[in-house]
Parts: C-alpha cells; sequence; structure tokens
C-alpha cells in the first residue's frame, strides 16, 4: 500500500469511529457484519443514517454528496418528494393484498409506452428479472444453455453467476473462455449451461452458435457493460447480436436493470436504436423502492399465459412499490429529468477530463446518461480481460481521498460507477469537480511511485 493511500485511510477511521464501532457489532450476527456482500470493504464500511436528494449522512454525523445513490438505484434521489407523496398516500391504505389492483395495469402501460414491448410482469429485484428472463428463453426455444459475456453481471442466481470476476489464471482460450462459477454451491451442471463470451467480440459469439447448434436459447447481455466500470459497446455490436441471435433462433435478452432508467427515456433499446425480445428492469424504476419488471412480445409472455412457464412471487405488485414506480415514471423519469442529467454528467466529465489533462494523471472518464465513471488505464478498455489490469490500490486512494472530503463519488468497488440524480444541482457537480481537483494531483503522483498494483475484482 503507497503511502497517500495509508494516510486517506488514517483520516477516514478518524472520521468514522462510530461506523467502526458499529460494524464490530455487527460482525456478531451479519457474515462480514452487512446484508450484502457489495457493502464491505476494508477497513469497514460506512454506516449511514439519513439521506435527502443528492446527500447523505452517516451516524458520525459526516455530510457526503452522493453519487452512488445505492449503487444506481436512485437516480430519483433520496426521498424524492413526488415518491414520497405517493407512497405515504398508500400507506394509509394498506401494503399487500396478494390480489390484482389497477396499479399493475397502469404501470404496465407506462413500460409498454416507453420500451418495445407488449407484455410485462413485475418482481422485486433484478436478480429475479433475469432469472424468469432465462427461463421465458429456454421454454420459449426448449433450448438450456445461454451466452453471458465474460465479466458481466446479471445478478446472483446460477444460472448468471457464472465468469462474475473470474482471475487471469482462470479465464482460459479468449476465442473460448471458460465458465468459472462464481462461487460455491453452483452445480456443475449449471455451469456447463452457461457459455462464455468476450463483450465487443462478435466472433466470440458466432463461433459459440456454430459449436453449439440448435442449442443455445438465449444471449443475455447489459447494453453498456457496468461491472468493470463503464465498458461501452462498440458501434454495431447490438445490431450484430440482434442478427446472430435471429439467425440461430435464439432470443436476445438486454439486461436493463441499470441502464432501463439511467440511460435514456427508452432505455438502452432508444439509445442503441435496438428491438431485444425480452427487456429486465430494476433499480431506479422504483424510486427507492424494490420494483423490478421483466417484458417482452405476447408470443414470449404467452408462456405464462399457457400455464407453462410459472410466475409468482407473495411481494409482486405490492402497492407502496407500485406506487413509488408510477410516480417515478411521471414525475421523476421524464424526458426533462433526461436532458437535466445528461447536462450535469456532460459538466462532471468535462470537469474530470481538465484535471486529468492538467495534472497528468494515466486514466480516462467515460459516461453515458447519467452514468458515469474515472478510469485507471492508458486507454478505454474493450472487455473484462482488459479490466483485470485495474491499479485498484490507486482507485482505493481516489475513493477515500474524496470520502474524506465529503464526495462519495461512487459506490466502493473499482468496478463501479457514479449515477447523477434528479436531485443534484450545478452547484452539486461544481463541489465534486472541485473535490477532484484537490486530489488529482497526488494521485498522479502516487501513480508514479513503484507499488505493486492489487489484483482487480472483489
Amino acid at each position: 500500500m503507497h503511502e497517500g493511500l495509508q494516510q486517506e485511510i488514517n483520516t477516514y477511521e478518524k472520521r468514522t469511529p462510530r461506523s467502526k464501532a458499529a460494524h464490530t457489532r455487527a460482525e456478531g450476527r451479519l457474515p462480514l457484519g452487512v446484508a450484502s456482500n457489495y457493502r464491505a470493504y476494508d477497513p469497514y464500511p460506512i454506516f449511514v443514517r439519513d439521506g435527502k436528494g443528492g446527500h447523505i449522512r452517516d451516524i458520525d454525523g459526516n455530510e457526503y454528496l452522493d453519487f452512488n445513490l445505492c449503487f444506481g438505484a436512485l437516480m430519483a434521489g433520496h426521498c424524492h418528494p413526488a415518491v414520497m407523496k405517493a407512497v405515504q398516500a398508500k400507506l394509509g391504505t394498506g401494503t399487500m393484498f396478494g390480489m390484482p389492483h389497477d396499479l399493475e395495469w397502469e404501470l404496465a402501460e407506462e413500460i409498454c409506452q416507453r420500451f418495445p414491448v407488449e407484455m410485462v410482469r413485475f418482481s422485486n429485484s433484478g436478480t429475479e428479472c433475469t432469472m424468469h428472463a432465462v427461463r421465458l428463453a429456454r421454454a420459449a426455444t426448449g433450448r438450456d444453455r445461454i451466452i453471458k459475456m465474460e465479466g458481466g453481471y446479471h445478478g446472483l442466481h446460477d444460472s448468471v453467476l457464472v465468469s462474475l470476476k473470474p482471475k487471469a489464471s482462470e479465464i482460459g482460450d479468449p476465442n473460448f473462455p471458460t465458465a468459472v462459477p462464481g462461487g460455491s454451491g453452483i452445480p456443475k451442471a449449471t455451469v456447463q449451461n452457461t457459455l462464455i463470451a468476450q463483450f465487443n467480440d462478435i466472433s466470440g459469439v458466432e463461433r459459440l452458435f456454430a459449436k453449439y447448434p440448435g442449442e443455445i436459447a438465449a444471449v443475455i447481455v447489459e447494453p453498456i457493460m457496468m461491472n468493470v466500470g463503464i465498458l461501452m459497446p462498440q458501434e454495431g455490436y447490438h445490431q450484430a447480436l440482434r442478427e446472430i441471435t435471429r439467425k440461430n433462433g435464439a432470443l436476445l435478452i438486454f439486461d436493463e436493470v441499470k441502464t432501463g432508467a439511467k440511460l435514456a427515456y427508452g432505455g438502452a433499446c432508444e439509445y442503441f436504436g435496438v428491438k431485444p425480445d425480452i427487456v429486465c428492469l430494476a433499480k431506479s424504476i422504483g424510486g427507492g423502492f424494490s420494483l423490478a419488471a421483466f417484458a417482452s412480445t405476447r408470443q414470449v409472455m404467452g408462456q405464462i399465459s399457457d400455464h407453462k412457464v410459472f410466475h409468482g412471487g407473495t411481494y409482486n405488485t405490492n402497492p407502496v412499490a407500485m406506487a413509488a414506480g408510477l410516480a417515478t415514471f411521471r414525475e421523476v423519469l421524464t424526458k426533462d429529468a433526461y436532458t437535466h442529467v445528461t447536462k450535469l454528467n456532460k459538466k462532471l466529465l468535462d470537469g474530470y477530463n481538465k484535471q486529468i489533462s492538467k495534472t497528468g494523471l494515466n486514466a480516462y472518464v467515460i459516461g453515458a446518461g447519467s452514468n458515469g465513471a474515472l478510469m485507471f488505464f492508458d486507454k478505454p478498455i474493450r472487455n473484462y480481460r482488459d479490466w483485470l489490469d485495474a491499479d485498484s490500490e490507486l482507485w482505493r486512494h481516489y475513493w477515500f481521498a474524496m470520502v474524506n472530503r465529503g464526495v462519495m463519488a461512487q459506490p466502493y468497488w473499482w468496478d463501479e460507477q457514479w449515477t447523477v440524480s434528479v436531485a443534484h444541482t450545478e452547484a452539486d457537480i461544481d463541489r465534486h469537480i472541485a473535490t477532484f481537483a484537490e486530489i488529482a494531483p497526488a494521485l498522479a503522483k502516487a501513480q508514479k511511485e513503484p507499488h505493486v498494483a492489487a489484483t482487480a475484482g472483489h
């Protein structure tokens, strides 16, 4: 660990003693002291007291400009007035019924108006959505195998928890990447049915279809890969995937859990001009509540109508989450909101670029819609294997230095990205840029110091 990072961690520990105590206490009852592995990091995570708009406060009383926003689930910001009003009204009429109500149809209509789909079913998380989407594709095609991209994240069910963060020693042939289970407990037979290609490698996808003719049900892909910071598709990539899947009788699944609300009014389908077979939505569509959806054509969704595929869930379409979703679609994720957020994000990206150029920092920034990331590479990455060379120690220096100055630039982990919310202002962006300008010279200096870069991955 280089000196600058150690100094920032020391400062972090002085500023957050109550978070340290809370984490120590939680470790006795919660594995890693947290409720999700992604919230655990050394020396300990920040424990939050409350949030409002684009700001949060921790239990030590420190306030932060929040560009973490719950891993991108809060493009609405914390406690958006329209969402809170809708939720408070619903709380007085009942939180769950396990019976149908009109909000289901109303929100399905909103989704079908924005995305190239005809029918919708709701669930509670991105993991549930991609799980049901894969099952639908298998039922619709009568095939078992799927293709996912190396390093891509699609939730925590077995079929996609493969080659999530494989080590360099495990990835194998670039033409036929090795399928690596994302942890213990995943059946070998499941891993065998999940084929791996590299993002931006159309030839690799074609090779898999040639090797397994008539066996592949679907290709599932994040339109912008967001498990390695931000990895943009090369021009024509998604159009080519669309052609290949159609030619081979397979379905194309767009995992828009992150892009669906944060990229454009009509998500990546609009942004890239592509019509996939199934669209998965979650995170920011709920305005801060657990809400997700998967949508497709009448023909594909007919697998559910015809009782060939079973879909259920006690908490599906609970009125509180649905009211939050309707308010989010109608009053938060408006066309004007996307114009506003895109403008703020461009200003933030320009500010970062100016400081990178000024200090000679060997890095670049990249963004799309409300998403952005500082990437510690000398040139844009093309796939997961490029990302494996990330200087995670320098990234940690950046993250702790920003946090110590009151700006949570993004979630912890160097594979994440920031989110600009509708609640952020020009002044918030100015402060973010000014904070980065304050620490950029130290990052550039640290980058020139001899140190061993930690291995990328969690």
